[in-house]
């Protein structure tokens, strides 16, 4: 049983639950320390606490000590942050649609041509470039939406970089059949019959998905968007995932004003409504996006529990709007935090997306006046790290708590960026530049140590990636 002791942690902050003093006490530890045995937390405790526990409990493991120790002097330690939506194989193709100013629809347009020369090297070797990033800036867990899959690519493509990469995984296997001839946005040619997706959900759920405590990998259903499949199929994918232990659905909604649009003409419904009539609701369902519930919507989604994604950079450079994130969480709705994809967003810095969280959420949307006091730093921490567990359904991550998953990631505080917040060092986290990770432990194994990535050498792998983007816009005739 290998075992790790991470000691000397200025703050070590077990669960980002909450803002109020009462919550902030409880849950942050000053000169904190976090031992793990293999996969899971042993304990959490002051350093100065270390050795009298461990004597006590464990006299076996306080005569021979610890594998490995690691002093993070001048650090904060979270939670490992858990993304909740993302499209690894975008990073291929980031700034040609958001660089000049493009709307949802008009930008999918555009792009689903050059997706279509994609080929299952790209969308592996994008997927460990996406991933890799991901855990620099703070992320452990992610989810993934893969939903199209021409020249042969496989959702196994990403599974295989994401295990390279040691990030705990949660792909979804998405679809898209409805095409332009039959009323949808997506060209025909990259959409595919509904038996054969059904078939390969199938496939896939039976080979990858581990519905066990501490599974790195996890299977989720998830038709692209009302505007993307027919009903039929949405239907069959709520009876196919409930088939199966912990097999979640995903899907996007209520994104745009020209979503509402689409669904009012084409089924007369608005898609919160849609996505009601058609079995969409409950624990095992999330969304992404959200922008534009109205407020009986989120009434339904609290009262259903289904959980959203909100995804705050991805909305802004697509101008999709900003979704209603406070009155969600004042309602009770289990809301975590998205990259989204890698063209929507351009970047994959899951901190930063909690920090833009923060910022927009407080300046304020018609019939919101801007607050300063509407969204609290450890209120969108909370959603990068407990809210996306939740979403998730998952109990052995987002807390650090002995017998839950030894993932969590520290931040220097010592450096030029964090210089004069000592008074609230884990608010500037957020409230300062977003930095990347010092440490990062996946799963009780050492994935970024020092600053530096340590599962593979990176630029190999950005210089094939480049080349793979370069080779699938020519063919697009992009370039």
């Amino acid at each position: 049983m290998t075992t790790l002791l991470v000691k000397n942690v200025d703050v070590l902050v077990t669960q980002c639950d909450g803002s109020t003093p009462e919550e902030v006490s409880s849950s942050e530890i000053k000169q904190g320390a976090i031992a793990i045995e293999e996969n899971r937390v042993l304990w959490v405790g002051p350093t100065v606490e270390v050795d009298q526990y461990f004597a006590e409990t464990r006299p076996d493991l306080a005569r021979v000590g610890f594998d490995q120790v690691i002093d993070a002097s001048g650090c904060v330690l979270i939670p490992g942050l858990v993304n909740c939506h993302h499209h690894l194989y975008q990073t291929l193709t980031r700034t040609i649609g958001t660089g000049g100013g493009m709307v949802l629809f008009d930008w999918l347009k555009f792009l689903y041509p050059i997706w279509a020369e994609m080929m299952p090297e790209a969308v592996y070797v994008s997927a460990k470039i996406g991933l890799s990033e991901l855990v620099l800036s703070g992320c452990t867990t992610v989810a993934d939406h893969l939903y199209l899959y021409p020249n042969g690519s496989k959702i196994d493509d990403e599974i295989r970089a994401a295990q390279e990469v040691g990030v705990r995984f949660h792909p979804t296997r998405g679809s898209m059949s409805l095409g332009e001839s039959q009323g949808g946005l997506p060209p025909d040619r990259v959409c595919d019959s509904e038996p054969d997706i059904i078939k390969d959900c199938i496939r896939a759920i039976e080979t990858f998905h581990d519905p066990n405590p501490l599974s790195m990998l996890r299977i989720g259903v998830a038709p692209c968007s009302p505007f993307s499949v027919t009903p039929e199929l949405m239907r069959e994918s709520v009876e196919l995932a409930r088939q199966y232990p912990l097999v979640n659905l995903h899907t996007h909604l209520a994104e745009t004003k020209d979503e509402d649009r689409f669904c009012l003409e084409m089924f007369g419904q608005r898609p919160v409504a849609y996505a009601e009539s058609l079995g969409w609701a409950g624990e095992d369902v999330w969304f992404a996006h959200m922008v534009h519930p109205n407020s009986a919507e989120i009434d339904w989604l609290a009262q259903t529990s289904s959980g959203v994604c909100h995804c705050p950079t991805s909305n802004m450079l697509l101008a999709s709007g900003i979704a209603p994130v406070r009155e969600m969480l004042d309602k009770k709705v289990r809301v975590g935090l998205g990259v989204d994809g890698s063209a929507s967003n351009d970047g994959n810095h899951m901190l930063g997306e909690a920090r833009q969280a923060l910022l927009l959420q407080r300046v304020g949307w018609p019939g919101f006046e801007a607050r300063a006091d509407r969204f609290t730093a450890r209120e969108a921490l909370a959603l990068a790290t407990a809210g996306g567990a939740k979403v998730l359904r998952r109990d052995d991550i987002g807390r650090l708590i002995p017998g839950n998953a030894a993932d969590f990631v520290a931040f220097r505080m010592d450096d030029l960026s964090h210089a004069g917040s000592l008074s609230d060092p884990v608010a500037a986290l957020l409230t300062c530049a977003p930095s990347q990770v010092w440490l990062s432990v996946i799963n009780g194994r050492v994935v970024v140590e020092d600053g530096q990535f340590l599962p593979f050498e990176l630029q190999p792998v950005i210089e094939t990636h480049n080349r793979l983007s370069r080779e699938m816009m020519m063919r697009a005739g992009v370039l």
